[in-house]
């Protein structure tokens, strides 16, 4: 049987709240009972010595008056609430607070000598009570002797009542104590309790697919932290279940439609409707498209790899020789359309510190890109140039430019503006993301600027090289 988070500190509280009674209870009783009798033995072994006093006066000459003396005894003992006894030597009571009642009775086995080092005794003193007191002795002493005692027996229901007054007391603040703690209980209950069962029931919504649910728990603490991370989670979630949604879309799209040429020129061909004359050409449209697959692929797998840690090797190069390299490269592309590179170099040799080979891939996605939308005949200017710690490169072309409610979204996964459709038919829509993604991997960061009709320039950072 499981019992919630709730039950379990109810349960400490209250258990917490009985032994705190049974402390006060038990230990309180015993002590509040220990303190009460002392107190009273005390105050009484001062009054047993005044009294002795008195009576030491007599034997010492002076003259008293004995009916005065036992007057003073029984006001003494109505004051106290206890009975006095004056016994000589021999155990015989010579004078009582009764009014004589208890005068020659003799106290069978009187000892003076029982107490030891204690001042007092509880007990019914020899059998003359019927219930416990609490008895104090003093001597009575003159010219060096021993002449008897003076005895104070106080019911030790007294002390009880005492003592229950003053545990009553105890009990009435412990259980006003327990009850304002009950506060305690109430700010757990809305702190902690109530935000916890909030994120819980969130959690299991999450966990049955429902990630739109949100958890309302508005605090600026920890609960409240805890909730807005977890509704950030299912937010995240949420567009991560979407964008799987339209990277599977797009690339069933994209696969669908190259696999379409494919089949239906090759049906073509088997069922005769392309006479032999004609293989080659439609062949080669076969191949195109199968290029084209092979093309979607391993951009497919390059941002596979990209979204794995630890990819990039970086080494030290000149970054302009990578950009006269891979502007070489399209050298065929460039003289059939009568596209120019202009190349500015800030230093004869500028290093950074990168993954030669996705720099490499970047210079190569970025220039294609810039040849695909250049118009015929224009000129693609790139740039290098240095700037405290950073390279910074440039890449810029006069063609025809991306629309503004587009700019944001061109370093999606398999996006393509609605001008660059017609342009870009062996696209995959993939090329800005793995710029992004390599450039990010570096800890760096890539800016585009661009015009609807007047062109696109692409700027990224590289870190120098150190050795420089």
């Amino acid at each position: 049987m499981t019992r919630s988070l709730y039950s379990k500190f109810i349960l400490g509280y209250l258990i917490f709240g009985l032994l705190g009674f049974l402390t006060i209870a038990t230990f309180s009783s015993r002590m509040v009972r220990e303190h009460l009798v002392q107190e009273q033995a005390d105050s009484l072994y001062d009054e047993a010595h005044m009294i002795a006093a008195t009576y030491s006066n007599m034997y010492q000459g002076e003259r008293q008056d004995a009916g005065q003396v036992s007057s003073q005894i029984r006001i003494l003992a109505q004051y106290l609430r206890a009975e006095i006894w004056i016994i000589n030597r021999q155990g015989t009571i010579v004078m009582d607070s009764l009014g004589g009642t208890r005068v020659q009775t003799q106290v069978e086995e009187f000892d003076p000598t029982a107490l030891g080092s204690r001042s007092y005794s509880i007990g019914d003193y020899y059998g003359f009570f019927d219930g416990n007191v609490l008895s104090v002795s003093a001597p009575i002493t003159g010219n060096y002797n021993t002449y008897g005692y003076v005895l104070i027996h106080l019911p030790m229901s007294q002390i009880s009542n005492s003592q229950s007054s003053i545990l009553n007391i105890l009990y009435i603040s412990a259980a006003m104590l327990f009850g304002l703690s009950l506060i305690i209980l109430l700010v757990f209950t809305q702190t902690v309790y109530l935000p916890l069962r909030k994120i819980n029931e969130g959690a299991n919504e999450y966990a049955a697919g429902n990630l739109d649910y949100r958890i309302d728990v508005p605090t600026h603490d920890e609960m409240g932290y805890l909730a807005a991370t977890l509704n950030y989670m299912s937010d995240e979630l949420n567009k991560m279940e979407e964008y799987q949604k339209n990277f599977i879309a797009n690339v069933s799209h994209d696969f669908r439609s190259p696999l379409t040429s494919i089949k239906g020129y090759l049906e073509a061909i088997l069922d005769g409707t392309i006479p032999p004359e004609m293989y080659e050409k439609y062949l080669s449209r076969v191949i195109s498209e199968t290029e084209r697959l092979h093309k979607l692929t391993e951009s497919m797998l390059t941002l596979n790899s990209l979204d794995a840690k630890g990819y990039l090797s970086r080494t030290t190069f000149d970054i302009n020789r990578v950009i006269k390299d891979t502007a070489a490269s399209f050298e065929g592309t460039c003289n059939a359309k009568g596209i120019r590179f202009d190349l500015t170099f800030s230093d004869t040799v500028q290093t950074v510190f990168a993954d030669m080979g996705k720099i490499q891939q970047v210079m190569y996605n970025l220039i294609d890109n810039a040849i695909k939308f250049s118009h015929p005949d224009s000129t693609i200017y790139i740039q290098v140039s240095d700037r405290y710690e950073k390279i910074f490169i440039s890449v810029k072309d006069t063609g025809i430019g991306i629309p503004k409610d587009s700019i944001k979204k061109i370093w999606e996964r398999f996006y393509k503006t609605d001008l660059s459709r017609g342009k870009d038919k062996k696209g995959t829509g993939l090329g800005l993301s793995i710029v992004k993604e390599i450039i990010q991997a570096h800890g760096e960061n890539i800016d585009v600027i661009s015009t609807e009709g007047v062109g696109t320039e692409f700027i990224f950072s590289l870190p120098k090289s150190s050795s420089l």
